[in-house]
């Protein structure tokens, strides 16, 4: 069993930690990645409501299983009552990413609650040192959704150098050897997503969990197009890596364009109401092509756990 100081601190018998995807990982799924050994999050949204957290919440917590929250800094300012209800529900883990978590550190700490903050840049290291966040996430711009500019290696190596606190490397790590690798590199651990888009437990639909399994890891793109057509705030810095599709190849680098088109950003609001994935937003990262199958995210986590050590047991070969 891989032991790191982030294993330890939650007492999980993997160094995974689900990432917390708006619209794909809820309850269900923070739940299954626990029972695999690591540490489920929650992903919470700029639209969602502070009585979905307390029900999502109950899925992990009746199966008496640790979980965690992901909130976004930007939306917390206008909306402090999805702080108050992530602190009600008491997870082991609440992350703070996409903006300053300095304002919401002390609340959660007064709560008993260890926080967490995706970094993009050894600016983001530096707020993060700055505000008394546990655990970094080093996030590099090979990870599906919303991220930075920077590669994840280079960027883990940074944010190592740069702070005395647990790091976790996300983006790109979808296999055991991927998980080895960051693991070799310093990190306590990794953040996935991708390999988690096509887990039933999800929150997507089994149409975009199926485009998931057929794209391959050269057909994402960085893009603003799809948060500019729904008039999302966004802060500009924090692009999102979504599956190529329609939409992106008519509007990506077009954006100036798309914010005065009220038909094309009707197109992609009601894309996603009826569940067009031509219009519609995919957010995966460029490691989708190794999402080839349909398993549980226990599974997939315990698969993730079981490779790495065996590629960290091979690792002495080396040396010889």
């Amino acid at each position: 069993m891989i032991k790191t100081p982030l294993t330890r601190w939650f007492d999980l018998d993997s160094p995974v930690f689900g990432a917390p995807m708006a619209g794909v990982a809820g309850g269900a799924m923070a739940r299954a990645v626990s029972l695999g050994g690591g540490l489920g999050m929650i992903g919470v949204g700029n639209a969602t409501e502070p009585g979905w957290i307390a029900e999502q919440a109950r899925l992990p917590a009746e199966s008496d299983v640790s979980f965690g929250i992901g909130l976004m800094a930007w939306v917390l300012a206008d909306h402090p009552e999805l702080l108050a209800a992530t602190i009600a529900v008491q997870p082991a883990l609440v992350s703070v990413s996409f903006g300053d978590p300095g304002p919401y550190v002390g609340p959660l700490h007064d709560a008993g609650i260890a926080v967490a903050s995706a970094v993009n840049s050894h600016a983001d290291v530096d707020r993060a040192n700055d505000a008394g966040v546990d655990v970094l996430v080093a996030q590099g711009t090979e990870a599906g959704g919303h991220t930075g500019h920077r590669a994840t290696l280079p960027l883990l190596q940074e944010v190592l150098a740069a702070t005395d606190r647990p790091v976790l490397a996300a983006g790109g790590v979808a296999t055991g050897g991927g998980l080895a690798a960051v693991l070799v590199a310093g990190a306590a651990g990794a953040w996935i997503g991708t390999p988690l888009l096509s887990c039933p437990e999800g929150l997507n639909t089994p149409a975009a969990r199926a485009r998931v399994r057929a794209a391959g890891g050269d057909h994402t793109v960085l893009t603003r197009a799809f948060d500019v057509a729904q008039g999302f705030a966004w802060p500009e810095r924090w692009p999102g890596r979504a599956l190529v599709n329609e939409f992106t190849e008519t509007w990506h680098g077009r954006e100036d364009e798309l914010r005065g088109d009220a038909a094309a950003a009707e197109r992609v609001r009601a894309a996603r109401r009826d569940g067009d994935l031509d219009q519609a937003p995919v957010y995966a990262g460029e490691s989708v092509g190794l999402v080839t199958g349909e398993a549980s995210a226990t599974d997939v986590v315990r698969r993730l756990a079981a490779d790495a050590e065996a590629a960290l047991r091979a690792v002495p070969k080396l040396l010889g």
